[in-house]
C-alpha cells in the first residue's frame, strides 16, 4: 500500500519542474556566458527568481498537502488544487520571461496564493472539526 499517494505524484511534479526552471537559468547563462552570479542581466535575475520563489512556496504546499491527504485520504480535491499549484507554477515561470505571456506570472502567483489560502483554511477546518 502506497502511503500519501498524491503527496508523492505532487513531489514528483515539484522536482520536475525545479529541474526546468533550473534548465531555463542554464539557458541563459551558456548563451549570455554568466557562470557566477547574476551579471546584472534582468533576463537572467528574472528566471533566478522565478525558480528561486518556487522553492520559497512549494515546500510549504506539499506539506500542507500531505497533511490534509493524512487526514483526509483519498480526497480527490486534493490532487485537483497539487495539480492547479502546479500549472501556476508552470505560468508563473514563463511568466516571468515578460512579452506577450508575460500575464501569466500573474496567473501563476494567483494560483500559488489561493493554493496556499486554500489548502491552510482547509487544514484548520480539519483540524476544528476533530
Amino acid at each position: 500500500m502506497i502511503i500519501l499517494p498524491i503527496t508523492l505524484c505532487a513531489a514528483a511534479a515539484a522536482a520536475v519542474l525545479n529541474i526546468w526552471l533550473s534548465i531555463r537559468i542554464g539557458m541563459v547563462r551558456t548563451t549570455k556566458k554568466i557562470s557566477i552570479g547574476d551579471g546584472g542581466d534582468m533576463e537572467l535575475i528574472a528566471r533566478m527568481r522565478a525558480q528561486a520563489n518556487f522553492i520559497e512556496n512549494t515546500p510549504i504546499v506539499l506539506v500542507l498537502i500531505a497533511v490534509i491527504e493524512l487526514a483526509r485520504t483519498g480526497n480527490v480535491w486534493v490532487m485537483g488544487v497539487a495539480a492547479a499549484y502546479m500549472l501556476g507554477r508552470v505560468a508563473h515561470g514563463v511568466g516571468m520571461d515578460g512579452g506577450p505571456l508575460g500575464f501569466m506570472r500573474g496567473l501563476g502567483t494567483m494560483a500559488t496564493m489561493l493554493t496556499q489560502l486554500g489548502l491552510g483554511t482547509w487544514a484548520v477546518s480539519i483540524a476544528l472539526d476533530m
